[in-house]
């Protein structure tokens, strides 16, 4: 699935938070944290629809399924990134649950925690819009904002 031109995911992440990092802290001292948190979250959300557009029309056949978008799940776990348990799949269900994220110890490490959740967490759901709407996700927990796990539960309901 990985080209070997592609820049690994978490090291992707790494290298964005170090440039979005900085901004971020200059747009909290000129408009105030919760403008900045509200424009790095619509940033964040708007790349990650265009990124599922441009999957989906690398679709086989240009038409999306749960199977493929299942089959994308690699770009985001390789390197070990997330240490997942994968609970269901099939075609209209992806659940698993995420027992260790090292998107969210990365952001740990470099001080920035507080925004984690809009630079990595909040693109999980947003994707799905860009690259199948029918494709939703329910998240009630995350690694992120403090609880022990993730849970990911997709679920593709063909016309929404």
């Amino acid at each position: 699935m990985k080209k070997s031109t592609e820049v690994p995911v978490l090291l992707k992440r790494r290298l964005q938070a170090e440039v979005i990092g900085p901004i971020h802290a200059e747009m909290v001292a000129a408009l105030g944290k919760e403008q900045a948190d509200a424009i790095l979250d619509a940033a964040v959300r708007k790349a990650a629809i265009a990124e599922g557009k441009s999957f989906a029309a690398k679709a086989p056949e240009g038409k999306t399924s749960m199977a493929d978008f299942i089959k994308l799940y690699q770009l985001w776990t390789a390197d070990g990134a997330l240490e997942v348990e994968v609970l269901e799949t099939n075609d209209t269900t992806f659940s698993f649950d995420v027992t260790r994220c090292r998107y969210a110890e990365t952001y740990r490490e470099m001080g920035l925690a507080d925004i984690g959740h809009l630079m990595s967490c909040n693109r999980d759901g947003t994707f799905c819009q860009g690259y199948d709407p029918d494709i939703t996700l329910v998240r009630d927990h995350t690694i992120m904002a403090g609880a022990p796990r993730c849970t990911f539960r997709y679920s593709y309901r063909k016309g929404g």
